[in-house]
Order: structure tokens, then C-alpha cells, then sequence
């Protein structure tokens, strides 16, 4: 087990680091002198001059890619006279010393993701632990509802099979796949928060956080998670519908199933200790997959309805060119699915036995 995690691990490095090279070469070519994306309509030349100069723009692009390197890696190399390099404690990597060796300064820090074009002073890290926590909490949300009721829907439809019941559900879940997350979202606000508002008391926009009617105090707003919440977790609900009902129908054809009914098990211990476990597999497939889609930010979900997350924050860079954070997001999201995948894998070994983790 420590080997295989290891081994992941290892994957996982090297993944990210292809990951780094894609995104940093992508958007430095891009046209546009990303120092006059900072400035904007207020640029002068010396102003211009000392941006390039702060930043490295000044600099080859492969050296560039060196000290972009450099500020993401927990281990970095400093040099004890290259200006905004020299002060690690109070500068802007706040990184810890471990030794040097003649004019290089050998470091340990957090990675370092830069700061916001379009919010000068502001760093990258605090636009995405401002942002990520919302999504999180709303990607969440939408996979226990598709988790809870996938499940429990499949399972019916499995047992109900070719019934009116089943024939339902297979309509339901067939529609929810086919329907666009931007066209489900413009009609929950509508309905729910428009035409129902009287008694559904839903509002058609809100974020998780908002100020009170006197801009003092900051409240949960728990209700203005509801909407988004379902809407995103529509999609999964039906993929998990149809894994989990087809899934369970190959599983009650096994042998050891036959097995358990022969030995006078019920129905129900049958598919409790049998059955549901072991017809899990692409179900946990299908949820990771899509639970690391909407911790990468659920775009059209969270601009709908105003809600503060990491894919509104995407959105918004993406609009007033602020590479640091478009950057800094994409690489959020390939660590986020890194990390669920090597979950994924463990969680396999534990539903199923035969799978051999070496």
C-alpha cells in the first residue's frame, strides 16, 4: 500500500509538472504584454519599465519559465542580491531559510502563484481561498444529492425493472443528462426563484456569504445554496441513476447472488451485503469524475446565480485578461483531480478485493 501511494505520488509530480510547463508556455504567448494588462489605460513608460522589471517580463521566456518554476516549488533557490529576491521573510514568498551556498539562498515556502492583474496587491492564493471554499461547499452539496438519490433510484429501477416505475426513472434521468447545466439553471432561477418565490422564498441570485441589509455584518445565506446545489447535481444524478440500475442488473445475474437466494437470504440482506457493493465500481467512477469537474469550478451554475466560487472567478479573469489567476485556477483544478484520483484508486482496492493495488 505505502508503495503504491508512493508511486502515485510520483505519477502525480510529474503529471503536475506537465501540467505547469502546458499552462505557463499556453498563456505567455498569448498577444498582449501582460505588463500592460496590470497597468491597463494608466501605463506610462517608466511605469511600464519597472512593471517588466518587478515581474521578470524583461526576461528571456525561458528564464521566465525558470522563475515561474521557482515560485511554485516548496523547495526554491534565491539569490542574495537579486533585489525583490533577497528579503524571503518579509517579501513575497515568506520563506523559511534552510542553508546557502556562496550567493544562493537554498529555501522552503508555500508555492507561490503570483498576484492578480486586475486586483493589484492582491495574490493569486488569497483570490482562490476566497473563492475555492464556496465551490467546495456547492460541489459537495450536488454530489450527496446525486449520490443519495442515484443510488436509490437506481436501485429501484433495477428492481422494478420494465415497470411503469422504471420506465419513469429511465425518462427522468435520460432528460436530465440531455438538458445543458446554463438552460437548467436560467429556468430553476426562473420558476423557483421568480414565479415561486411567494412560497418557495428562493431568490434568483445570491453567493453563500452576503452583507446585511446595512452592510455591517456578513450572514450564511444557507437557502441560496438550494438552487445551484440541485442544478448541479442534476447531470451526476442521472449518470448515476443509469450506472447503478445497469450495474446492479449484471450483478443480480452472478453467480454468488444465486448463491445467497439458495441459502434463504432475503431480498434485502441480498442487496445490502451483496449486491450494492459490489455493483459500485463505476458509480465511484462516474462521481469522482464529476466531483472533480465541479470542484474545478461550475461556471455556468455559479455565474447564473451569482454564486461566489471558483468558476464565477474564472469567469471574471477570463474577462479582464488576469492571467495570474486563470493560471493559478487551472493549476488548482489539475491538483484537485490528482488527489480525488488517487482516492478513487483506494477506494476501488476497498469495494473490491480482486483489484491488486501492486
Amino acid at each position: 500500500m505505502i508503495n503504491y501511494i508512493i508511486n502515485k505520488i510520483g505519477y502525480a509530480l510529474l503529471t503536475l509538472f506537465g501540467v505547469v510547463t502546458v499552462i505557463f508556455f499556453l498563456f505567455n504567448v498569448l498577444p498582449g504584454d501582460p505588463a500592460q494588462m496590470m497597468l491597463g489605460q494608466n501605463e506610462d513608460s517608466e511605469q511600464l519599465l519597472a512593471v517588466k522589471k518587478k515581474y521578470g517580463f524583461d526576461k528571456p521566456i525561458t528564464t521566465q519559465y525558470v522563475y515561474y518554476l521557482n515560485d511554485l516549488s516548496p523547495l526554491s533557490l534565491h539569490s542574495k542580491t537579486a533585489g525583490h529576491y533577497t528579503n524571503l521573510q518579509t517579501g513575497k514568498y515568506n520563506a523559511k531559510q534552510l542553508f546557502s551556498v556562496g550567493n544562493i539562498i537554498v529555501a522552503v515556502k508555500l508555492p507561490y502563484l503570483r498576484e492578480s492583474f486586475a486586483k493589484q496587491g492582491k495574490r493569486v492564493s488569497e483570490v482562490l481561498a476566497e473563492t475555492l471554499p464556496n465551490t467546495f461547499v456547492l460541489a459537495v452539496s450536488a454530489i450527496v444529492i446525486a449520490i443519495v438519490l442515484g443510488i436509490f433510484l437506481g436501485i429501484f429501477s433495477a428492481l422494478y425493472k420494465d415497470t411503469w416505475l422504471d420506465k419513469t426513472i429511465q425518462i427522468l434521468s435520460t432528460l436530465g443528462m440531455s438538458v445543458p447545466s446554463f438552460f437548467s439553471a436560467i429556468l430553476f432561477a426562473w420558476v423557483f426563484g421568480y414565479v415561486l418565490h411567494a412560497y418557495t422564498n428562493l431568490e434568483m441570485t445570491g453567493s453563500l456569504y452576503e452583507l446585511d441589509d446595512f452592510g455591517e455584518a456578513i450572514h450564511i445565506r444557507w437557502k441560496n445554496l438550494i438552487l445551484p446545489a440541485i442544478v448541479l447535481g442534476i447531470r451526476p444524478l442521472a449518470v448515476v441513476i443509469q450506472l447503478m440500475r445497469n450495474s446492479l442488473l449484471e450483478v443480480f445475474n452472478q453467480d454468488f447472488i444465486r448463491t445467497a437466494r439458495a441459502k434463504g437470504l432475503s431480498e434485502f440482506q441480498i442487496i445490502k451485503k451483496h449486491a450494492v457493493k459490489n455493483a459500485l465500481n463505476p458509480v465511484v467512477t462516474a462521481i469522482s469524475g464529476w466531483f472533480a469537474s465541479m470542484l474545478a469550478g461550475a461556471v455556468f451554475v455559479e455565474y447564473i446565480f451569482g454564486w461566489n466560487g471558483l468558476g464565477k472567478e474564472i469567469v471574471n479573469a477570463l474577462n479582464t485578461l488576469d492571467l495570474p489567476v486563470i493560471m493559478g485556477s487551472v493549476l488548482i483544478i489539475a491538483i484537485l483531480f490528482i488527489i480525488i484520483n488517487i482516492f478513487v484508486d483506494l477506494i476501488y482496492a476497498w469495494l473490491d478485493p480482486k483489484v491488486k493495488l501492486e
